[in-house]
């Protein structure tokens, strides 16, 4: 099989593509941030859980606002579970520090050039650093795609039909590939819609799943991210910007 494979058969077996463990490190800084993130959320949240315990209501849960509110409201809850919120306060305000840290540390490797591929995608409207990094790192960087197939592959955004003499069911995507990549691409699907109007990919989707329900448009919106990915992977292969996509100020091109 692998005398058959070198001689041009290239359906003989499915390659394995590893990272090297340098293009493995590299993934580091976005997953932390990831991770940071949901504990910043879940920091929040337990602190407005604690405040309820008192009926105490407080909508922006850090920073300078939340300290002016805090400094009206502490007096007014018990010893032990003033201690407890202020506690929560300080891990909240070091995972937001650390947040900010490593947004920086993202927006000036960008600057810099060092990613060239994550400088050409934040060129378009509705993709911002920590979208462009994720997408490089985790997907566009170290993986060489030979066709549109292949990426949909990687992503687990290929459909699963199930055919059984006169019975065929179509299952959904496979949701076998890169799971933060795929989740990505929806989101960014949705913002492409919103930021980027007048594009063909805009113009497609609302031709077809604009007028119906929910659940189509939910359906739709994961082929939208099909053919998004695609799109920008095409941007980094051949240079080829979107049909209709509008490009970002160069002085807004960081800021998002």
């Amino acid at each position: 099989m692998l005398m058959r494979y070198h001689a041009g058969e290239q359906r003989v077996w499915a390659v394995a593509r590893i990272p090297t463990p340098e293009q493995e490190d590299d993934r580091r800084l976005h997953r932390e941030l990831e991770r940071l993130r949901h504990e910043r959320t879940a920091h929040t949240n337990r602190i407005r859980s604690l405040l309820v315990l008192h009926n105490l209501r407080v909508r922006n849960i850090g920073g300078r606002v939340w300290s002016r509110s805090w400094a009206q409201l502490r007096e007014s809850v018990a010893p032990g579970l003033r201690a407890e919120i202020e506690r929560e306060c300080e891990r909240l305000e070091l995972v937001r520090k650390q947040v900010r840290l490593l947004q920086t540390q993202q927006e000036q490797q960008v600057r810099s050039g060092a990613h060239p591929a994550m400088t050409v995608l934040t060129q378009l409207a509705g993709i911002g650093t920590g979208s462009a990094w994720k997408l490089v790192q985790e997907l566009f960087g170290w993986r060489k795609f030979r066709n549109r197939r292949e990426l949909a592959g990687c992503l687990g955004l290929t459909p699963t039909p199930f055919a059984s003499g006169t019975t065929e069911i179509e299952q959904g995507i496979s949701k076998a590939g890169n799971r933060r990549c795929r989740w990505l691409l929806v989101e960014l699907a949705w913002s492409w819609l919103r930021l980027q109007p007048g594009s063909q990919l805009s113009h497609w989707f609302n031709k077809h799943f604009a007028g119906t329900g929910k659940r189509l448009r939910r359906i739709g919106i994961v082929a939208l991210a099909r053919r998004l990915a695609i799109a920008l992977w095409r941007l980094l292969e051949h240079g080829e910007i979107p049909a209709g996509a509008r490009l970002k100020p160069r002085e807004a091109r960081y800021g998002e």
